[in-house]
């Protein structure tokens, strides 16, 4: 049972019409009471790291969620500000974050580039991973973001693309994945990364 954790600044629902298109045993998770049969979790996020941080402080789920992910090693997805709250710190509203992985969190650079970054943007991996099964070198993936992640550990990407210069686009930390794109409106490659997922490539 893949647990989808539902916050009001979150994206659940398309992540759970992604999940749903693949055939995935998902349900919405909100609480800490509601992770007793979960195998995995993921993490939903639009909007700013405060916000979304704020909200998952509000429904009290952030406890359980450290220690299903930190402590029992339950295999996690992030995505987008799902991955930008795992860093210690964001440049967005000034806020300090989980710090589940060494780090910072930008902005790209105004003056150079249209920000927010929106539309298709090519990955390609920076190591074999069993997320990336039938994908070959890489694909194109959907971003909406005006902020990146920058890993103090060069092991934790995963995978990077390039806006005005290279920067991580999908990170891995043993049980813990995240991914800046939208894996969920990507098209039949970001359906296979959350298949993958789903299917296990966490564990």
């Amino acid at each position: 049972m893949i647990g989808i954790v539902n916050y009001k600044a979150g994206n659940s629902h398309s992540v759970m019409n992604a999940c749903k298109k693949i055939g995935v045993d998902c349900r919405y998770v909100g609480g800490e009471d509601d992770f007793a049969d979960v195998s995995a979790v993921i993490l939903p996020g639009v909007g700013s790291a405060k916000a979304t941080l704020d909200s998952l402080r509000e429904i009290g789920v952030l406890p359980r969620l450290e220690e299903l992910v930190l402590k029992d090693g339950v295999p996690f997805l992030g995505i987008c500000v799902g991955l930008q709250i795992l860093f210690e710190h964001s440049e967005e509203d000034d806020v300090d974050c989980l710090g589940w992985i060494e780090g910072s969190v930008v902005k790209f650079d105004e003056t150079r580039l249209r920000v927010p970054q929106i539309g298709w943007n090519r990955l390609t991996w920076e190591k074999s991973d069993p997320l990336f099964a039938g994908l070959g070198g890489g694909g194109f993936f959907y971003f909406v973001n005006s902020y990146y992640a920058k890993p103090a550990r060069g092991e934790d990407i995963l995978a990077v693309s390039d806006y005005g210069g290279r920067f991580c686009a999908m990170i891995r930390r043993g049980n813990i994945y995240a991914s800046q794109c939208h894996i969920e409106k990507s098209g039949e490659v970001g359906l296979t990364v959350l298949k993958n997922f789903c299917e296990g490539a966490g564990k």
